[in-house]
């Protein structure tokens, strides 16, 4: 493992904010961690980078590394009043790296943002912003990178970009990669393995598309004709204009899509729908 966190546990006050919680993540990886507002993450991700002190629990980072660990946590802190260019040099100085302008073009190329801009990153869009993020999170080559709720404030064509950038990244450059969202669809299509916290408490966690398989108990199949089948009705379903909601499990959906075939009802999809409170349910052992 690249990162750990084991046995974490923090409370202020009387309020405990993480119980006992074990991350961790390899080279390459993508892990997810899912939770609502309020859940921990971000209280993990200052614990992983030093920010706070956990009362109990450690984590173990590369010692190979001049700077173990990158990422940004809540959102990119910019000088927004200051170019790309001017941010990373500032940001590398800090970092006590001498970075020259081709190591910043290559930078800003490996994120995809332009070269040639001049103007402050104030008038960037949200997801620029991101993506400057992560390239100051990249200086001095991390071996992990930390990113808490990259999607948020994004258009669907910015998040689209991010998670290929993200994914990019885990495969090229063998990063370690966590991050967290309240967003399922997101992880979903990112991660390799999925973490679901719940009021400081690890209640799942593992390969992300088995949890999720695991975890679906209906499925949306859509026709044109789907009304008129039969073969639905061996099943509990709702019907929703060209959409049944059938509650079944993932071994049986391919007979009953063979048993449509056979009514000619063709269908035009076939999702599964994810049951949130069965994922958030905590497995007493």
């Amino acid at each position: 493992m690249i990162i750990s966190g084991i046995g974490l546990s923090k409370s202020y006050g009387k309020r405990k904010v993480l119980d006992n919680v074990n991350i961790e993540c390899s080279a390459g990886e993508i892990c997810g961690l899912l939770g609502a507002n309020g859940a921990g993450k971000t209280t993990i991700f200052k614990i992983l980078f030093g920010l706070i002190t956990p009362d109990s629990g450690k984590v173990i980072l590369p010692n190979n590394h001049i700077k173990p660990i990158g990422g940004i946590i809540e959102k990119p802190a910019l000088y927004e009043y200051l170019n790309a260019w001017d941010n990373i040099a500032i940001f590398a100085s800090i970092q006590g790296m001498k970075c020259t302008p081709a190591m910043i073009e290559q930078i800003l190329l490996k994120v995809g943002l332009p070269t040639d801009r001049k103007d402050g990153v104030g008038n960037y869009s949200m997801g620029m912003k991101q993506r400057l993020g992560i390239a100051i999170a990249l200086l001095n080559n991390p071996a992990c990178l930390v990113l808490d709720e990259p999607f948020t404030g994004l258009d669907p064509l910015g998040v689209a970009a991010l998670r290929k950038l993200i994914a990019d990244l885990a495969r090229e450059e063998k990063l370690a990669i966590i991050l967290s969202s309240h967003i399922i669809e997101e992880l979903s299509k990112i991660c390799n393995t999925l973490c679901v916290l719940k009021d400081g408490k690890m209640v799942k966690t593992g390969p992300a598309q088995q949890l999720i398989a695991d975890n679906t108990d209906t499925f949306s199949i859509c026709a044109v004709n789907i009304q008129s089948s039969l073969a639905l009705r061996a099943y509990e379903f709702e019907l929703k204009g060209n959409c049944a909601y059938v509650k079944i499990a993932a071994d049986k959906v391919p007979y009953l899509v063979q048993e449509l075939y056979k009514e000619s009802i063709y269908i035009t999809a076939c999702t599964p729908e994810l049951s949130m409170e069965k994922l958030f349910e905590i497995n007493h052992l």
